[in-house]
């Protein structure tokens, strides 16, 4: 049997007592050699310089208690026992010249004991495996009688033990996942992937973070959830403040965000505090970065770096000490190259970046995000008084078209949203039929038909190419391109683009990337998606 072995300091102020009258005294190293059913085999007391009158008397009152137990007094070189440094580096001394023999004895490291520092110090030593021991904690009996030792627990610090602190971190992360995505039991690996990084970087960082991605993927709504998460884990205590940039034009935009002082141009009769310090303490949520201008971009950087800011027509600084959330749907790095956003920006609100991909990409999660959608609408609207629901052909139907190469789906989930409040405000009696979903396919279908001018009318290539590009052109290559560049001033951008583009070919695989492909096609006539849509560009 494994011989116990406590080691802990000497209690300057609990171990002492005078006279007879000490033995009245919970005494928590002293206590120790006072249990009937431990045996200390020996006592390792650490103890500084000025303290060996106190060491004498202690181990004369143990050996009193416990005859059989040995004593080794260990000095230690500290001259300040709240010097975290001082403490720690005599500790890790003893540590590295002491010698262990786990195989023969148990070490027991009592942390009731000492300054805090030198608790704190104890529980490093241990967990570092520097002792390799377990935590003691000692307690006074709950009612003092005489010669009362008290209680002890130990602590052991091998977290591969306790499976359900384990359980239980795990849980905490996996309900933050399920939090961010509002409870949508989303079936895409990528997407759960993106989610679950999130979760990760949400509660662990204050950096800026950037979601991309087309419009309706989800951006502002999931800005939103990580503000909510942090909120719910006391990080943040401020509000959440949401803009969309395309929306700040002309000399309001650097009011909007960074405040203006009364006078400070014709019209501004009083003072505003700005976007930026309304989201103190909070979270901004900055969509459509892209579009701000360059000067405010060069105040936004500054305030992101320094928490200050100057607001408009003041000549002292304000400041704001906010979270960054960004969203686009640009390719910022094209928009650098073009000049119309900054390098130096980019770089700032680039160390956190994520793509939500748009609908058409996550088909598979159409399903409970039908569910889901269908269910909040039911409470927004009835109250819960009227449950709209589908018929199971209904519902299969609609499915059906949702998740075909026919739905395109270019506003994503602004038009699942509004075409389940369409059939949900038509339907009889809470029931949406199967005559319900075949109106609203034909209203979809002709909501995304491209018009039938557009497809009559060829580009003039001459504006993105030079006569010599043309003049190598194959009529094959020729069509194609004309087709090609059609369908990309048709859609939203280029993500959208693609899709349309290679829509049935891509059902084939199982990872695909359709703006890279048309990326890549595009690039063999030295021409881009950006230069395409705004052949002005090029000259």
């Amino acid at each position: 049997m494994s011989k116990c072995v406590v080691i802990g300091f000497l209690g300057t102020q609990l171990d002492g007592g005078q006279g007879s009258a000490r033995w009245e005294k919970w005494r928590p190293t002293v206590s120790l050699a006072q249990h009937e059913d431990l045996e200390v085999a020996r006592f390792v007391l650490f103890h500084l310089p000025r303290h060996r009158a106190l060491l004498d008397a202690v181990t004369a009152d143990i050996r009193a208690a416990s005859p059989r137990s040995l004593i080794e007094p260990v000095e230690l070189a500290i001259t300040d026992p709240w010097d975290f440094g001082e403490v720690y580096g005599a500790l890790f001394d003893y540590a590295r010249h002491a010698t262990f023999k786990p195989a023969e004895e148990d070490y027991w490291v009592h942390i009731t004991t000492g300054t805090h520092v030198a608790q704190i110090c104890l529980f490093l030593m241990v967990e570092a495996r520097y002792i390799p021991g377990k935590l003691l904690q000692t307690s006074p009996p709950k009612r003092q009688r005489t010669g009362a030792a008290g209680s002890y627990a130990l602590i052991d610090l091998d977290l591969s033990k306790y499976n359900q602190i384990a359980q239980r971190f795990a849980r905490e992360e996996s309900d933050a996942v399920a939090f961010l995505k509002h409870g949508i039991e989303t079936q895409n690996a990528a997407f759960n992937r993106t989610i679950s990084e999130i979760e990760r970087v949400a509660v662990r960082s204050k950096e800026p973070m950037l979601l991309m991605g087309p419009t309706g993927a989800g951006k502002s709504f999931l800005a939103r959830r990580v503000y909510e998460l942090k909120q719910s884990r006391h990080q943040l205590t401020g509000g959440f403040v949401e803009v969309n940039c395309a929306t700040l034009r002309g000399d309001g935009a650097a009011s909007a965000l960074f405040g203006h002082i009364k006078g400070a141009f014709t019209g501004a009769a009083t003072e505003r505090a700005g976007l930026l310090r309304t989201a103190h303490q909070g979270l901004l949520f900055l969509d459509e970065i892209g579009e701000l201008g360059l000067d405010e971009q060069a105040m936004l950087l500054k305030a992101i770096e320094d928490k200050r800011f100057l607001p408009v027509g003041a000549d002292r600084e304000a400041a704001s000490d906010f979270q960054l959330i960004a969203g686009t749907n640009r390719d910022l790095r094209q928009a650098v190259a073009e000049g119309r956003f900054r390098e130096d920006l980019l770089a700032r609100i680039n160390l956190w970046t994520y793509t939500l991909p748009g609908l058409a990409e996550r088909r598979e999660d159409i399903a409970p995000n039908l569910d889901f959608l269908l269910t909040r609408l039911t409470d927004q609207y009835t109250q819960g008084v009227r449950q709209t629901r589908f018929s199971s052909e209904a519902r299969t139907a609609y499915l059906r078209f949702a998740m075909s190469d026919a739905a395109r789906w270019s506003g994503n989930f602004r038009d699942l949203g509004a075409s389940i409040t369409r059939m949900a405000t038509l339907a009889e009696a809470g029931r949406i039929t199967e005559a319900d979903v075949a109106e609203e396919i034909a209203r979809l279908a002709g909501q995304w038909q491209v018009p039938r001018s557009a497809t009559l009318n060829a580009p003039n290539l001459s504006e993105l190419l030079t006569e010599e590009q043309l003049a190598a052109l194959d009529l094959f290559d020729r069509v194609q391109l004309e087709a090609v560049v059609r369908v990309c001033r048709q859609s939203r951008n280029q993500a959208a683009a693609g899709r349309a583009l290679f829509a049935a070919s891509r059902a084939a695989k199982q990872s695909v990337n359709d703006s890279d492909r048309l990326r890549k096609y595009l690039a063999k006539f030295g021409l881009t998606f950006e230069a395409v849509v705004s052949p002005a560009q090029l000259h």
